[in-house]
């Protein structure tokens, strides 16, 4: 379940690339975002507004904030994508998460795993030969940046709020903070089959997948999820090659290969065994160096349990 959940939120991925032809990048996400907040809002039903009125002031807080990092990560992303390869893009913002889950586990010697990541980016992007994107390596820094943030924000925000609840929200808030970027393309230029094209993205990624990772959860444990997770860079290598040719060169495939390596280095670097997510049989969980989530809630993500580590 977690390998198809990767493939099809890459495959949600290369399609938004596609999708930028006609439309912004800004454009694109909003609308994204806005079709998963619609969806989820629909399946919370009435529990999501009692759960609102419940939280504190300092909880409802934490999930503008967290929505505000969810869209800051997903915009950057998308406009990274729109100029360097998706395989490249995926594995910069991976920097962050690895970032967190090194330092979550406090020994110098893991380290080696960053420098091993830093050093695989250097062989995907080639600054060597010149042409490099410097705008888009930028946005994709821009959004590891923002992975570190949505993980510690997605801590806060578990406390107080379910899975679906605290994502619905989060994705609520990211659509509203992205409406003065993404609307005013689709008001100029209306149509009809981008608004449908992106519905179907928004089906592929967060919807599907976080519905098979929230399942994953309930049955491995944190080290095993955290290695299967560090292999997603390498996903999004595979899905932009094959849906929209992104072929990559010798050098790129090995610094991929150095990525996925320093992701499932730090992953196994955390031996514990306790489950990947609490409740629906299983204690507290701990985390790994995992890779992605849309889940701010008890049924956890990759982030969440890298922040719960930390």
């Amino acid at each position: 379940m977690l390998l198809v959940g990767m493939f099809t939120l890459h495959t949600g991925s290369a399609l938004a690339v596609l999708a930028f032809d006609h439309g912004s990048p800004a454009t694109v996400t909003w609308l994204r975002l806005t079709w998963a907040a619609l969806l989820l809002l629909a399946f919370s039903g009435r529990s999501l507004w009692r759960a609102v009125r419940e939280a504190s002031w300092r909880e409802r807080g934490s999930v503008v904030i967290l929505g505000t990092a969810s869209a800051g990560m997903m915009v950057f992303y998308s406009e990274a994508t729109a100029r360097i390869e998706l395989g490249t893009a995926t594995a910069i913002e991976f920097i962050g998460t690895l970032v967190v889950a090194v330092a979550a586990m406090r020994r110098r010697r893991e380290l080696v795993w960053i420098a091993a990541a830093v050093v695989g980016v250097l062989c995907l992007t080639r600054p060597w030969q010149g042409g490099l994107d410097l705008v888009g390596v930028g946005f994709a820094l821009a959004g590891a940046a923002c992975v570190v943030f949505y993980i510690v924000l997605t801590q806060r925000v578990g406390a107080g709020f379910g899975a679906v609840h605290g994502l619905a929200l989060a994705m609520g808030v990211g659509s509203i903070v992205l409406a003065p970027l993404g609307a005013p393309g689709l008001i100029a230029a209306p149509s009809l089959d981008l608004v449908l094209f992106t519905l179907l993205i928004a089906l592929l990624f967060p919807m599907v997948p976080f519905l098979l990772e929230m399942v994953a959860l309930q049955r491995m444990g944190r080290t095993a999820y955290s290695t299967f997770s560090s292999l997603e860079p390498g996903v999004a290598l595979l899905m932009g090659t094959v849906l929209i040719g992104q072929a990559p060169a010798a050098v790129q495939v090995a610094g991929m290969a150095l990525v996925v390596v320093a992701g499932i280095g730090a992953a196994r670097g955390d031996r514990g065994r306790r489950p990947a997510a609490p409740g629906r049989g299983g204690p507290p969980r701990g985390s790994g160096g995992g890779v992605r989530s849309a889940d701010p809630g008890r049924s956890g993500s990759a982030r969440e349990a890298v922040a719960r580590e930390a």
